[in-house]
């Protein structure tokens, strides 16, 4: 019989389904979006402006994502703040003159809580008060260097009734009649500078305890507060920073009045620069205030062995800073029996400290974390040796002119503290074995070896291998360096932020090549190198967009080209010195457009005339310009006031005209003669 037929089944299709589309812009949530914008921003800031023109979901993600706006124009606030609706901390410092009329144009902006005034000029009460009403919910407020600010404008201010934090440093004209306005209609202030404002007086203070009793942190240096201010000060019981620099109405009797019972939460007390006050007066605040964390006596009396014995006292005191103080016998070694606790010990320029002293007082600070003995120039290996065994843990070490330690004892600090995360060895004996030695150092971030004359491009070989974390490198007047050991650090320390190489002549253009590839670099000091032409600015230009401060003195080879260049990528620009270059009117003007541009120096610029400057100051929002003084007859008054009156200071200098650049090893010949003189 015959076998069926096989059955054929037909086959199946798979329908073929299109592809998903791509995710679209919203429907990333705002947390991840605004994370890419961060890392986008820390690259290039005009890349979140490249992103916004996009599309259109672009433009409204980068105006939710912004929280800071630093304008440089007054009147564009307006669109601005309704650009960016999110807009958290207000930053005028760029616009040097801002009239009363722009800040009332302001719109209602109710998410600004914070505002920075401090380099504007221009306006007053009534733009004070316009900018209260636009911003309700203003709790952060900085009027720093309002020198006509006076007491009608801190009766403005005093209706912003949430503010916390006020900075009035330098508003000479304030009085206890402003001050008392700010104190009754401001009650939850936490932070307020008077610094500067001498027409304060007790009146002002005791309304100020009154009324602000939740005040933490309060500066009243360079004021004229005397004994009577002190009760009102101790009454302020959640007071933690106390800031006197300066105040040399203070003295011993004023001290003496402090009441033991009011000053309990005190943690930080500044008192540098204060000539009146003495031993005796030092123990009545270590008496009155026990919980001290940190205190500043940098610039004051002698200290002998019974000042340094009250520290005891204070059981906790961290931070002691004592510089510039003349060391009595064993003052010193008082230190090192009382402040057992100590975490920074600063000794910077003080006299009488010696190997002795510091032999005994760092075996016993067993927690010191950072250490300042600059200008301590009778300190030798000895001390050197002390500090490094006792100290390992050190994260900061400064001996700038430290001359009596030998390289071998310098070689000491690489093998023994390898926490370091600072370190200042300027115008030591330093050479490149201290340099290997620092291989152990992985987490430094900051070297200053400036006019170490004995270090060469072998010594930053080894520092660029072990440093890869290096922000900030000062090679000032280190005139054997050449353009190999400036390549070793930029290609071995990527995250390089600042790098002074002012007068190392060997330098050229290949240094400048090999840092443009340091995206982060914003501080570049290549002043008295006169190799250095337009051709190598012009790399910086393109490739650290980041530059904000840049000097290029008697560096003569750079001309207008490398200021074209600068004007076209350089829009972080803020302050430049010229002074020697090349430059012409064409340079000049070409630098004006950059519109962040607040301080330039252009002293000795032949190539520049008196039309040629006056057309650059009127373009450009400068803030501080310093000029021969030779110009000021050239150039029209009532120009020159023009400028002045857009907030504009001028600053006449009367130097000859110096082009030799002098040899790093005859200077330092020189700076020593003097200093022995």
């Amino acid at each position: 019989m015959a076998s069926p037929a096989p059955t054929h089944h037909a086959k199946r299709r798979r329908l073929a389904l299109p592809p998903p589309p791509p995710p679209h812009l919203n429907d990333l949530a705002d947390e991840l979006l605004f994370l890419i914008l961060d890392r986008a921003a820390a690259h290039d800031p005009r890349a979140l402006k490249s992103f916004s023109l996009v599309s259109r979901a672009c433009h409204a993600a980068e105006s939710r994502h912004r929280r800071v706006l630093r304008p440089f124009r007054p009147d564009l606030l307006p669109a601005a703040l309704a650009r960016y609706p999110a807009i958290s901390h207000l930053d005028l410092s760029l616009c040097p003159r801002l009239p009363d009329a722009a800040l009332a144009a302001l719109p209602v902006a109710p998410f600004v809580s914070a505002v920075d005034l401090s380099r504007s000029r221009g306006f007053g009460a009534a733009g004070l008060a316009a900018l209260v009403a636009a911003f309700p919910n203003l709790t952060d407020l900085d009027l720093s260097n309002g020198l006509d600010l006076g007491d009608a404008a801190a009766a403005e201010v005093a209706k912003a009734r949430r503010l916390q934090r006020l900075s009035l440093s330098r508003c000479k004209r304030i009085t206890d009649m402003g001050l008392g306005c700010i104190a009754v209609g401001c009650p939850d202030l936490r932070e307020l500078s008077l610094k500067w404002c001498i027409g304060v007086t007790h009146l002002g203070l005791d309304l100020l305890a009154l009324k602000c009793n939740k005040l933490n942190i309060l500066d009243l240096s360079y004021t004229m507060i005397v004994k009577k201010c002190f009760p009102a000060i101790m009454k302020l019981q959640n007071l933690q920073v106390l800031l006197l620099v300066g105040c040399n109405g203070i003295d011993d009797d004023a001290l003496t009045s402090l009441d033991q019972e009011c000053s309990k939460s005190l943690q930080v007390l500044d008192m540098s620069n204060s000539y009146n006050v003495t031993h005796v007066g030092v123990l009545s605040i270590v008496k009155a205030m026990p919980n001290l964390l940190e205190l500043n006596l940098s610039y004051c009396s002698p200290v002998t062995p019974s000042m340094s014995s009250s520290f005891e006292m204070i059981h906790k005191l961290q931070k002691l800073k004592l510089d510039g103080c003349q060391f009595m016998d064993d003052g010193l070694k008082s230190i090192g029996k009382s402040c057992v606790s100590l975490r920074e010990l600063s000794l910077s320029k003080c006299s009488g400290v010696t190997d002795t002293d510091l032999s005994f007082v760092v075996p016993r600070l067993k927690n010191l974390l950072k250490l300042d003995v600059t200008c301590c120039r009778k300190i030798t290996d000895v001390s050197l040796a002390a500090i490094t065994t006792s100290c390992p843990s050190l994260i900061s070490l400064r001996m700038e002119s430290c001359s009596l330690v030998s390289s071998k004892g310098l070689q000491l600090i690489g093998r023994r503290c390898t926490h370091l995360e600072e370190l200042d060895l300027t115008d030591t004996d330093l050479d490149d074995e201290g340099l290997k030695a620092l291989s152990g150092c992985s987490k430094l971030s900051s070297l200053k070896i400036g006019i170490c004359l004995r270090i060469t491009d072998e010594g930053l070989r080894h520092v660029s291998k072990s440093c890869p974390d290096l922000r900030d490198i000062d090679l000032y007047r280190s005139g054997a360096i050449s353009d190999e050991g400036v390549t070793h650090i930029a290609q071995g320390c990527p995250m390089l932020e600042s790098i002074n190489m002012s007068y190392c002549t060997k330098l050229t253009d290949c240094s400048l090549r090999s840092l443009s590839k340091c995206i982060k670099l914003n501080t570049l000091e290549i002043r008295g190198c006169p190799m250095v032409s337009s051709a190598g600015l012009s790399e910086i230009a393109t490739g650290c967009r980041l530059l904000s401060k840049l000097d290029i003195k008697k560096c003569f080879e750079i001309n207008d080209m490398g200021m074209i260049f600068l004007s076209q990528f350089s829009h972080n620009l803020r302050q430049i010195n010229l002074s020697y270059c090349s430059v012409t009117d064409i340079g000049l003007i070409s630098l004006s457009s950059i519109c962040g541009l607040q301080n330039m120096t252009i002293v000795h610029l032949a190539g520049v005339t008196p039309n040629g400057l006056i057309a650059a100051l009127m373009v450009c929002g400068l803030r501080k310009v310093k000029l021969h003084e030779a110009f000021k007859s050239m150039v029209p008054s009532h120009m020159l006031k023009v400028v002045e009156a857009r907030g504009c200071l001028f600053q006449w200098i009367n130097k000859p005209y110096q082009v030799a650049v002098e040899p790093c090893d005859v200077w330092k010949q020189q700076s020593q003669d003097l200093l022995v003189q």
